[in-house]
Order: C-alpha cells, then sequence, then structure tokens
C-alpha cells in the first residue's frame, strides 16, 4: 500500500477522503514530497524582493509569478486570495494553496511581537473553489511562537487545518519562533520545537526555518531532529535569499535525502528571474523534489 494512504487524517470525512488523496497524490506527484512555489511575499516582504538590482523589472507585477507558475512544473502556487481572485482567470491550469493570513515587516519584531490573524476562512475559500472551478487545492496560514499572541495564532492555526481537512483540502503551516524570547532563529532545537507544534496542529506540512551550525551554514544532521520531531507532517524548508542555481539545488538535495525534509518552499530563488530562467529553476527544483531527480540531472534542466 502506498504512503499516501496512511497519511489521510481522522479528521477527513470519509466522504472527502478521495479528495482528500486526490489534492495530496497530486500536488506531491505521488512521491509524497511537496514542490510549493511561495508568492506570498507582496504582503511579507512589500516590495522589497520585486524591484531592486538584480531583480528584472517584471518581476514587479504580481503577473510574473502566475506567468511562471502556469508553465513551471510545481507542486502548487501559494499565495493570497486576492491575487487568485485578480489573475485565477486566465491562470485556470494553476495549482493553487491560498494563504490566509500575512503581515508586513514594518513593524521590528523587537518592537511588537507579531501577530497575524487570517483575512478570509477556510469556508469562503471552499465557495470560491465551487464557483470559479479554480484548482485550489489547499490552504496555507503563517503563526510566530515567543509572542504574547501565541495562544491566538495557535487556536487560529488548529481550526483552519480541521476545516481544511472536512473540505479534503491540505494544510500548509509556516510556522516561525519570533520576538524578544528568540535568540537565533535558526537553531536546530528551535526548530524542531516549531515542526512538533506543527505536528500536533494536525498540519500536513509544515514550512520552517532551516536550522545553522556554529559556521551559519546549513546542516543536514542537525536537521534531522526536525524531521523527526514532525512525525508524520512533512517539513518544508524555506528557500531563502536568491543564491546562484548550483548552490541551492545541492542545499535542497542534502535537505530531502540527509535531512529527511519533504519538499521546500520557495520564492525569491524562483521569481527573481527572467520567465525563462525562472521556470528552468523551478522545473529544475520540482525535478529534485518530486521526481527524485540527481542535482546532475536537475542541473541540466537549466540549460
Amino acid at each position: 500500500m502506498s504512503t499516501l494512504q496512511y497519511n489521510i487524517p481522522a479528521d477527513v470525512p470519509k466522504e472527502k477522503e478521495a479528495l482528500y488523496k486526490k489534492n495530496l497524490k497530486t500536488a506531491t506527484n505521488g512521491m509524497d514530497n511537496l514542490m510549493l512555489f511561495a508568492g506570498d511575499q507582496k504582503v511579507e516582504h512589500l516590495n522589497n524582493d520585486f524591484y531592486g538590482e538584480d531583480i528584472p523589472l517584471e518581476d514587479n507585477s504580481p503577473e510574473h509569478m502566475f506567468k511562471i507558475a502556469s508553465k513551471a512544473n510545481i507542486g502548487i502556487f501559494a499565495t493570497q486570495f486576492g491575487l487568485i481572485s485578480r489573475y485565477g482567470r486566465d491562470y485556470k491550469n494553476i495549482p493553487y494553496l491560498v494563504k490566509l493570513n500575512s503581515k508586513t515587516n514594518l513593524i521590528p519584531y523587537d518592537k511588537k511581537d507579531p501577530y497575524s490573524k487570517a483575512w478570509i476562512s477556510v469556508g469562503d475559500i471552499v465557495d470560491f473553489q465551487k464557483s470559479s472551478g479554480l484548482d485550489i487545492k489547499g490552504v496555507g496560514y503563517t503563526l510566530y511562537l515567543g509572542g504574547e499572541h501565541e495562544h491566538s495564532m495557535l487556536s487560529q492555526a488548529a481550526k483552519i487545518v480541521h476545516e481544511a481537512h472536512k473540505n479534503g483540502l491540505l494544510a500548509v503551516l509556516w510556522i516561525y519562533p519570533k520576538g524578544n524570547f528568540i535568540k537565533d532563529e535558526h537553531d536546530a532545537h528551535l526548530i524542531a520545537g516549531a515542526a512538533g507544534v506543527g505536528a500536533a496542529l494536525g498540519a500536513d506540512f509544515v514550512k520552517l526555518k532551516v536550522p545553522f551550525n556554529e559556521k551559519g551554514k546549513f546542516d543536514a544532521e542537525l536537521f534531522k531532529e526536525v524531521t523527526t520531531a514532525a512525525g508524520r507532517t512533512g517539513v518544508l524548508c524555506e528557500g531563502g535569499k536568491r543564491v546562484d542555481e548550483e548552490t541551492f539545488l545541492k542545499e535542497l538535495y542534502q535537505q530531502i535525502h540527509t535531512g529527511g525534509s519533504r519538499g521546500n518552499g520557495t520564492g525569491r530563488n524562483i521569481h527573481q528571474r527572467p520567465l525563462k530562467e525562472a521556470v528552468k529553476m523551478a522545473n529544475a527544483i520540482y525535478a529534485i523534489t518530486s521526481k527524485n531527480t540527481s542535482v546532475k540531472e536537475a542541473l541540466k534542466l537549466l540549460y
């Protein structure tokens, strides 16, 4: 029996199991590994990631990400409801994940504990899916651990995951410890704690920071604590700032094959490139993540 059979949460109703399995299977190419193209930074990072030195002018338009997602191999394209509403009719072939909340980075975390409340409900997304006919496979939500608003976000996240499963949708959580009490966001033990919270909330996948060693580099061995702590919840590594293609793909391969992650959530390393290059990079990431391709073979897709 496929591993997908064992990953159906008990809160998915019997009549929604077929839909849930279909969403999971198609999003992961039947591999259980998710390539998530992250397009939620228009709010999270404002325009810093879309306009500036070494960023192609075409990236300043939100449609650039939709063009990439419609042409490239991806598991799922995560972005805000409003953007999907504005562009979705022209890009019906894209598999979507609706990001239910977002916040800007204008208020420093050391000045005020972050709080990001859902803009819209899972029920609204289900209604929208029916009326629009778009391929919406799941919902996403970001929560921040370690601050005064932690309890509110945990409660909301739990309800969102449950409502998503009740409707046969996937639920992906972004979980980041933030605030005055957090000394090192890349501490493996802390990230493992966040992974365990994602599991306790019942998420299908949880997007996390990557652990760094004493030299400030990704450490795949340290990462094993994180992926083990997540249990049956798949760990997605954040893509981070744009780096050269080979470095990114080699680290991605390590994350999956040594560290035990089940995918990635990548934005800047894809969309901060001209369209043709962005599509090729997305295809290479997808090949490693959801086709079990070697780095050598994935690099060939870039040329």
